[in-house]
Parts: C-alpha cells; structure tokens; sequence
C-alpha cells in the first residue's frame, strides 16, 4: 500500500494509510483517472511475472519499474513518515540481511565521476557483471558480505534502469530480482558476476548489449 500511495503522491508526507487514502478520495479527478488507467493496464496485460521468492515479505514484483522510493517501500524500508534519499549505488538493509544494487547501465561523464563509472553489464540473461564501489577491498566487511552471501544467508537483489534520466525525469528501475555469486577478481573496486535467479528479460539484454558495442 505504501508503494501505491508513493507512486499517487511522491514523497508527500502522511500521518498514516488513512490520510493518504483520503486525500485520494478527495480528489475525484485523481481517483477516476486511476481507475481508468488501471482497467486499461488490466486489459492489455499479456504476461504475468513469475512469483518471486524471496526469504520476506515483499510488494515487489519481478521485472517491474519501480522508484527509489517505491522499491523501498516495497522491501519495507521506505515509509510514509521517513523519506529515505540513496544517494550511492549501494544499500545493505540489515534486520533483512539483504544487499541491494542499483545499476545504472548508460552512464556519462556528466552524471558519474570517474570514481563511479562502474563497469556494469548483462553477460547474458542469466550472468551479470558488477563492479563495487571503488573503495571496497576483498576483506572488508561488505566485500566479504558480497561473496560469502550464500554461507551467511544474506540476499542480493539487483535493480536495474538503462539511463539516470530522460528530459531530465529520473527514470525507474527494473527489478531483476535475487541473484547468487559466481566469481570476482580485482578489488577497489572488485569485479563481480552474479547469476540471476530469473532471467533478464531480452529487451533489457539487448540494450546493455548495444551499450557494449557502442
């Protein structure tokens, strides 16, 4: 429900559920529009994500686009009161021992410095290539974190949008879903490849192979 209202009223602060909704509801213009809009999606819908399993409870659903903010809310760390700005392509939430990477894969000098120009691409659609933040060693806490995940129960998710913006509205990202350490090399940063539980679906392999070849 938090993910809806966000998506509804952005990062509008409410006392609760209650008010949100009946601000919506106070909005008929609002409201019928999403209705509609919503009776249009259902009609053209022609797949349905696979059920995603992930070790909690999570509004997510794979390969669907999501904001910062409602992918949060979707894994529960984002709420109506606390607005939480990820200002790095990186979070660890702790009490779900889960890492998440947000990847963006059409990056320019304009929006990374040269210190974040990770190299981050699809493989194939089941293998990705990731490289940590730059400071982070093999036997630091977080690179341990990373390639001992499995052994300590933690999960990996992954978040992925081809570019930070378009006409200057930061774009959403996909989410790919869990995924499981398959090797690294190098450190500061350390290159990573993760096998991805789901498959990438192939408009997204194809893009992050013309960014390749480009």
């Amino acid at each position: 429900m938090v993910t809806f209202i966000l998506t509804i009223w952005n990062k509008e602060k409410f006392a609760s559920l209650k008010d949100a909704f009946f601000k919506l509801l106070a909005n008929p213009v609002i409201y019928n529009e999403i209705i509609m809009l919503l009776e249009y999606k259902k009609s053209i819908v022609k797949t349905i994500s696979p059920e995603i399993i992930l070790p909690y409870v999570s509004s997510l659903s794979l390969h669907s686009r999501y904001t910062q903010a409602e992918l949060l809310a979707g894994l529960g760390y984002f709420d109506l009161q606390n607005n939480h700005t990820i200002q790095t392509g990186v979070l660890y939430i702790k009490d779900k021992k889960t890492d998440l990477f947000f990847i963006t894969l059409n990056k320019n000098e304009k929006d990374y410095s040269p210190t974040t120009m990770y190299n981050d691409y699809a493989i194939n659609e089941n293998l990705f290539h990731w490289q940590s933040q730059a400071s982070t060693r093999i036997d630091s806490k977080t690179g341990q974190r990373y390639i001992n995940h499995k052994d300590k129960d933690h999960t990996i998710l992954l978040f992925v949008r081809i570019h930070k913006s378009v006409n200057s509205l930061a774009q959403p990202y996909y989410f790919l879903g869990p995924s499981e350490y398959v090797s690294h090399e190098g450190e500061k940063p350390i290159n990573f490849v993760w096998r991805l539980k789901y498959a990438m679906p192939a408009h997204l392999l194809r893009e992050t192979a013309r960014l390749i070849v480009g």
